[in-house]
């Protein structure tokens, strides 16, 4: 394990493991300005979420003894409580859970850090984390990145999928460069730049009882079995619109990708929620219905989204440049698109 100390403005690093026949059981290590170790904090975020000093020893290959000293030591050093102990385990003081954020945050960062610097070691000049909703990543990022990559033949890209509430969390917390969500999450304190729209939509096969209706509310489709794709954000979706009618969403088969699902809607096995975008795609070759849902959150106005945008590395721009460039194209929006020097010079204004 590498362990970090630093003096002055001097990060020194050091490898200072002592094991025992079970495992590691103490490691000395340099104190830091603020008199903890890298090992303190992993050690109190894994105890914390554990809820119990015993199971995040145990996880940091450390005896219950030696977790214990380390965290008493580490609360007289910071002059301050930061657990709660109790015959059930432990719990957070209001100065944990603080140290809890933070502590995350730094071995998040800390993981990126190496991770990055691996990439480098092989040639790559820069890495982007892009953090999108189902709709971006099976029907409009591909060509973006595939243009993007191009251009950028030294930067590689790490694509993840997910909620829109999960996406402008990660924007905040630092863990993702640059987030596409739907715009009907609230995106305070993030610089939002307008993407695409697109909509939910019901597909069923050509035959279903359904199949004649042109509108549709998500309550009256849940009589019906559904298909789901598995992982998606959207059945993640529905699943809790399901949970707010005090319903359940009858998901009879799971299948891997939009074609598949598809496939299996125009065998009649079900009914399913995807993109319009890709339903449209998926018509042409299938025997598929498209119904429109009258919900008011099938409708999606997605925003890019980003913690500071001048504060990103020019090829993480680039990318947003990229996508404000893709999305202003399609002219999808009643306004016009906003530059990112527009933007940027927004920004600086609001700090002044």
């Amino acid at each position: 394990m590498v362990q970090f100390a630093l003096f002055g403005d001097r990060l020194n690093l050091r490898l200072t493991l002592e094991r025992t026949g079970s495992g590691i059981e103490e490691i000395n290590s340099y104190p830091m300005a603020s008199h903890f170790d890298l090992v303190d904090v992993a050690l109190f975020v894994s105890i914390a979420e554990k809820n119990t000093l015993t199971h995040g020893a145990q996880s940091c290959h450390m005896s219950l003894a030696a977790a214990s000293k380390r965290i008493k030591n580490l609360e007289d050093s910071l002059k301050v409580k930061l657990l709660y102990r109790n015959s059930q385990g432990v719990t957070l003081a209001p100065a944990g859970r603080a140290f809890l954020h933070y502590g995350r945050l730094l071995l998040q960062q800390l993981e990126r850090m190496e991770s990055v610097l691996q990439e480098y070691s092989k040639g790559l000049t820069g890495h982007v984390r892009v953090f999108a909703n189902t709709t971006a990543v099976t029907d409009f990022l591909p060509q973006v990145l595939r243009k993007y990559l191009v251009t950028h033949p030294d930067v590689n890209v790490d694509l993840r999928e997910g909620m829109s509430m999960e996406i402008i969390r990660a924007v905040r917390q630092g863990e993702t460069d640059i987030g596409i969500a739907a715009g009907y999450v609230g995106a305070d304190g993030l610089e939002v730049l307008p993407y695409r729209r697109d909509r939910l939509v019901l597909a069923t096969a050509q035959n279903h009882p359904l199949a004649r209706r042109r509108t549709i509310s998500f309550e009256k489709t849940l009589e019906f079995d559904y298909i789901g794709v598995e992982a998606s954000a959207i059945q993640s979706f529905a699943m809790l619109a399901a949970e707010e009618l005090q319903r359940s969403l009858r998901v009879r088969i799971q299948v891997g990708n939009f074609e598949e699902l598809c496939r299996m809607i125009e065998a009649n096995v079900g009914v399913g929620i995807l993109p319009e975008s890709a339903a449209r795609r998926h018509r042409s070759t299938m025997g598929i219905r498209i119904v429109q849902l009258k919900d008011a959150w099938a409708m999606h106005n997605l925003q890019i989204c980003v913690r500071k945008l001048r504060s990103l590395p020019t090829f993480a721009r680039d990318l947003v440049g990229l996508l404000v460039a893709d999305g202003a194209s399609e002219n999808r929006f009643a306004h016009p698109a906003i530059s990112i020097h527009t933007t940027e010079r927004h920004s600086r204004d609001r700090e002044r």
